[in-house]
């Protein structure tokens, strides 16, 4: 038996429990900028959200809820829509994968990834309501 054509890495874990665990990252990344996590997550991280940054890069109603589907987050879908994709400057390569050391107990290689672009947490403030003035009642005249 040969290993051809099989593609990402299992983490000694089933699909769905995988699936959640790159949702998680993601998530994470999208909320703070930066994450430290193993070598190997990251790798494997990196592609789908590249796809995802894309997609929120593109705009439109469709992609944003492609993305907030992705993410299974709606408050993270929308900044990452709305406040990360506008500060991205490039095309593609949009993650950066640093090593950060050996982890202490193991001694699994950590890394930091993180958008290439800075990116600050910026989020839209939205205006508050302008208190309308009441019309004063109407004065009814005596005939």
């Amino acid at each position: 038996m040969h290993r051809h054509g099989y593609k990402g890495r299992k983490f000694g874990r089933e699909k769905d429990q995988r699936n959640a665990l790159m949702r998680g990252l993601m998530c994470s990344l999208v909320e703070h900028t930066s994450i430290t996590t193993t070598m190997a997550k990251a790798k494997e991280m990196r592609r789908p959200m590249e796809k995802l940054v894309t997609l929120a890069k593109k705009g439109g109603l469709a992609n944003r809820r492609l993305v907030i589907a992705r993410l299974d987050n709606i408050k993270l879908g929308n900044q990452l829509v709305d406040v990360v994709a506008p500060q991205v400057k490039r095309s593609s390569g949009y993650l950066r994968i640093e090593r950060a050391g050996l982890r202490k107990g193991d001694n699994t290689e950590m890394a930091k990834i993180s958008f290439v672009d800075e990116i600050k947490a910026t989020v839209k403030a939205e205006k508050p309501a302008e208190p309308t003035k009441k019309a004063a009642p109407a004065k009814k005249e005596d005939k």
